[in-house]
């Protein structure tokens, strides 16, 4: 799974497709490599969605996505790392390494990382009103994040199924007050699910969730039996693994949970492809994301060496585990 030899007709040592987190970890990690690098970035990273985490380490007060996203990007850059907005389109092996295109521009890159993230399905409503309601903590998408936040509070969550019952069940040990509202529950729930709903004393509510409002500093869900209030609701509807352009140079994905399958540094089944973040089998945490970002980084810049021991002329020395 390690890099091939590359011909010197590349213009970096490596391409990072995606903005956030892992992609910015591993930005930060390679420009300080000295390896020639870019990142494209379509501005989607999660992580720009918390309006402000208190769970990440190091900032006591608390820190907005956008804010770290911002502070990642301008050390990145202090150490030479070029980042541009755009969406990349489409992938290519060639000999030794990859081609990029992306809407105004293209590359050739001798290793290439993946940090693409995935999306979470929300529920129906306007997206106005939806950002609104992030923005204010009405909407949450992570109970590990924040479910601290909703202590003692009325807590409701959509979705069906177990996924659905999990985060219900994980949330009920922040608060008594936990409502599932689940579409069609007649079929979305099997009697184990119902079993364990009424263990840990939480509420079922039968919907589909048909509208939602903000009604001074509540968020109100309607269903077919009624308005429910709550001071926070966690869509459990699942999310979408941004999977394609992995797909697109052929590696292997573990369709039961949907993600590029990777070893233990990040190395994909596609010799120079790597990848790193939510878009892998892992924590879906901001600190992973990091971690995982370092930990490619430095296999990239290691497996580079192995096959060139000389990658710039103040590049020298053997790999560092």
């Amino acid at each position: 799974m390690s890099a091939v030899e590359a011909p010197d007709d590349f213009d970096l040592d490596c391409l990072i497709v995606g903005g956030g987190p892992a992609g910015l970890t591993a930005a930060i990690y390679l420009s300080r490599f000295h390896l020639r690098l870019k990142v494209i970035d379509a501005g989607k990273s999660r992580a720009g969605w918390i309006p402000c985490t208190h769970n990440h380490a190091g900032f006591p007060d608390g820190i907005s996505g956008k804010e770290l996203l911002r502070l990642m990007r301008e050390q990145a850059q202090r150490y030479g790392a070029s980042i541009e907005t755009g969406r990349v389109t489409r992938l290519d092996k060639v000999d030794g390494g990859f081609a990029a295109e992306w809407g105004s521009g293209r590359a050739r890159a001798r290793t290439l990382l993946l940090a693409t993230g995935v999306t979470n399905r929300r529920p129906p409503m306007d997206e106005a009103l939806h950002d609104d309601a992030l923005a204010r903590g009405l909407i949450r998408y992570c109970p590990i994040c924040d479910g601290f936040e909703v202590t003692d509070k009325r807590v409701g969550v959509i979705g069906s199924g177990r996924s659905g019952v999990a985060e219900a069940v994980f949330l009920r040990g922040y608060s008594e007050d936990v409502t599932l509202i689940a579409p069609d529950m007649a079929h979305a729930l099997e009697a184990e699910d119902r079993d364990r709903l009424a263990e840990y004393r939480i509420a079922a509510v039968d919907g589909p969730c048909e509208q939602v409002t903000i009604e001074e500093n509540c968020i109100v869900i309607a269903t077919p039996h009624g308005r429910h209030v709550f001071d926070s609701v966690y869509p459990a509807l699942g999310s979408d693994t941004h999977t394609e352009l992995a797909e697109q140079l052929g590696a292997n994905i573990m369709p039961e949970h949907n993600c590029i399958l990777v070893d233990s540094r990040q190395r994909t089944s596609v010799p120079g492809l790597y990848a790193a973040g939510d878009v892998v089998l892992g924590l879906d945490q901001i600190s992973h994301a990091m971690g995982e970002g370092g930990v490619a980084a430095t296999a990239i810049r290691n497996d580079l060496a192995a096959i060139r021991p000389i990658l710039r002329e103040n590049l020298r020395g053997n790999s560092i585990r």
